[in-house]
C-alpha cells in the first residue's frame, strides 16, 4: 500500500499548484485523505481532507477559500489545488489515509498521529 505525493514546486505569490496523491495496492473507498504540510521548525499540520465514498471535504482556515481538494477514483488520485499561494505555504506537502474515517473527523482532530498510511513529501515553495 503506498501514497506517491507530487507536484510540488516553487512559484511565486499568488500563484497556484496542483499537488497529487497517487495511491496504489488497495482500493480507497473506506479511507479518508487527507494533505498535511510541515515548514521548518514547525509541527506537521492538517490542511484539508475528503472522504473517498462521499467526497465530503474540510478545510483548515489556512486553506479554506483558497484549497480545493478532489479525487478521481478512476485514477485512484487525490488532488490538491492551491491557488493564491503565500509566502507562509511554503512546506513540505504530504498526503495520508485513515481507514474508515471521515474528512470531518479528521479536520476536526488536526492530528497528523492518528492517520494509517503517509506518503512522502513534496516541497511546495512560495516567493516573493
Amino acid at each position: 500500500v503506498q501514497l506517491q505525493a507530487s507536484g510540488g514546486g516553487s512559484v511565486q505569490v499568488g500563484g497556484s499548484l496542483r499537488l497529487s496523491c497517487a495511491a496504489s495496492g488497495r482500493s480507497f473507498s473506506d479511507y479518508g485523505m487527507a494533505w498535511f504540510r510541515q515548514a521548518p521548525g514547525k509541527e506537521r499540520e492538517f490542511v484539508a481532507a475528503i472522504t473517498w465514498k462521499n467526497d465530503n471535504t474540510y478545510y483548515s482556515d489556512s486553506g479554506e477559500g483558497r484549497f480545493t481538494i478532489s479525487r478521481d477514483s478512476a485514477k485512484n488520485t487525490v488532488y490538491l489545488q492551491m491557488n493564491a499561494l503565500k509566502p507562509e505555504d511554503t512546506a513540505v506537502y504530504y498526503c495520508a489515509a485513515r481507514i474508515f474515517t471521515s474528512a470531518q473527523t479528521m479536520g476536526a482532530e488536526g492530528s497528523a498521529s492518528g492517520m494509517d498510511i503517509w506518503g512522502k513529501g513534496t516541497q511546495v515553495t512560495v516567493s516573493s
